[in-house]
């Protein structure tokens, strides 16, 4: 009788994943270590040593988070016009490396306030190209783990980023629970590192997919994008108005009594719940379902703000900022891959860019209320710490019931 040869075993769903999802995933670890090290004791900086209210705070990451979000539609919308997506994430990665500087030159908050905005241009420029990079490399079957993998990669890098904070202000600062200007400085040049790093491995490592011009080439149409992609825009709007800068986040920790260098370590414990579950929730939504997840992490995320309002001390803090890490595991890469199955492959960068600018146009007045909500404006002072919270907790929950009504419980898939 003949031998029978054993078929070679299918390889394990990370061995499938090609260079550009790796190349990605790398790019933005190395860029995470560097915004990582200076935007989290941003708002520290901008409220104790410069002097800055929460409305100014809210106002500086409302109209940053805007101006990344509303830049990304155009260059997304020229990503799938010209059919490259590499060009435009290299350059967008040098826009925000080239604009660390302007954080360490700053002596006022309007100049903090440009250097994070240039900043945040670079993220506008790159983000829809890099996240149709990504969804171009992979099949919908692994749609949800190369995000969840590119997620876990990107946290990985805050976690690092974190880390050197601490160590850089035990050595700046020695044991000073007040951010100062000295430390802050040193942080934003020992950044610039990982951030022209970055944009090397990227430049030098991805590879551009070349496609023969065709009809489809046509500049993309809006309308083209479909009646399920723009109900899940709009659910996904309403829950955004909630989801204000984690500026506050920050400032909330110090007004329950923890340190600079406490918030960092609490902030550790974040990205790394993140990194943990990023890539099990994006392969979680690869055999659940999207929408599912989404709806569930968008609950947890309102249950979170409720006990973000109620918080007694740093130790509620500390266990918050944890489960918040889940919410962040669960969603982030399974919005992302969600958007790749409603719309066809050729308008992907243009979703991408019309889901981002849609959220941008809501992170300005998401913020800037936040910040009147607790410290108030003018002569008024606010209702006070609790208030951004209660609202955004009822934000998510309304929008996670209206994501079960008007998104299909399947995205179609079109690979």
């Amino acid at each position: 009788m003949g031998s029978v040869t054993p078929s070679d075993p299918e390889p394990s769903p990370s061995a499938r994943l090609p260079r550009n999802v790796w190349v990605a995933s790398a790019t933005s670890f190395l860029t995470d270590v560097s915004s990582e090290m200076v935007v989290n004791v941003l708002p520290l900086f901008l409220a104790n040593v410069l002097g800055a209210r929460t409305a100014v705070i809210g106002l500086i990451e409302g109209v940053a988070a805007s101006t990344a979000s509303l830049i990304q539609f155009g260059s997304g919308a020229v990503s799938d016009r010209i059919r490259r997506r590499k060009g435009l994430a290299v350059l967008g990665y040098a826009i925000s490396a080239l604009s660390k500087p302007g954080f360490a030159l700053a002596s006022s908050w309007g100049g903090i306030a440009a250097a994070r905005w240039a900043e945040r241009l670079g993220k506008g420029v790159r983000t829809a190209p890099r996240d149709a990079l990504v969804a171009d490399a992979v099949g919908s079957r692994d749609r949800g783990l190369a995000f969840g993998l590119h997620r876990a990669a990107d946290t990985a890098g805050a976690v690092v980023g974190l880390l050197v904070a601490i160590g850089v202000l035990a050595w700046v600062q020695q044991g000073s629970a007040t951010l100062d200007a000295g430390a802050f400085r040193t942080l934003v040049w020992a950044s610039l590192v990982p951030a022209l790093a970055a944009v090397a491995v990227l430049a030098l490592g991805a590879r551009e997919v070349r496609r023969t011009p065709d009809a489809a080439m046509r500049r993309p149409r809006l309308r083209e994008l479909g009646r399920p992609f723009f109900g899940f825009l709009a659910v996904s709007a309403l829950f955004d108005l909630g989801n204000f800068s984690d500026a506050f986040l920050v400032l909330r920790a110090q007004e329950r009594g923890l340190g600079v260098t406490d918030i960092l370590w609490v902030l550790v414990g974040f990205n790394a719940v993140y990194a943990l579950l990023a890539t099990p929730g994006g392969r979680l939504s690869d055999t659940l379902g999207r929408r599912g997840v989404l709806a569930v992490g968008w609950t947890w995320y309102g249950a979170v703000r409720l006990g973000f309002a109620g918080a007694r001390d740093g130790g509620d803090i500390t266990l918050l900022f944890l489960l918040y890490g889940a919410y962040y595991g669960l969603t982030i890469g399974t919005a992302k891959a969600l958007i790749a199955d409603l719309v066809p492959e050729r308008l992907r960068a243009t979703a991408y860019g019309s889901y981002h600018a849609t959220l941008g146009a809501i992170d300005l007045p998401a913020s800037l209320l936040a910040g009147v909500l607790w410290q108030g404006v003018g002569s008024w002072s606010g209702f006070g710490p609790q208030a951004p919270f209660l609202f955004a907790a009822a934000t998510a929950l309304a929008a996670a019931l209206l994501l079960l009504k008007v998104v299909p419980a399947q995205g179609g898939g079109r690979a």
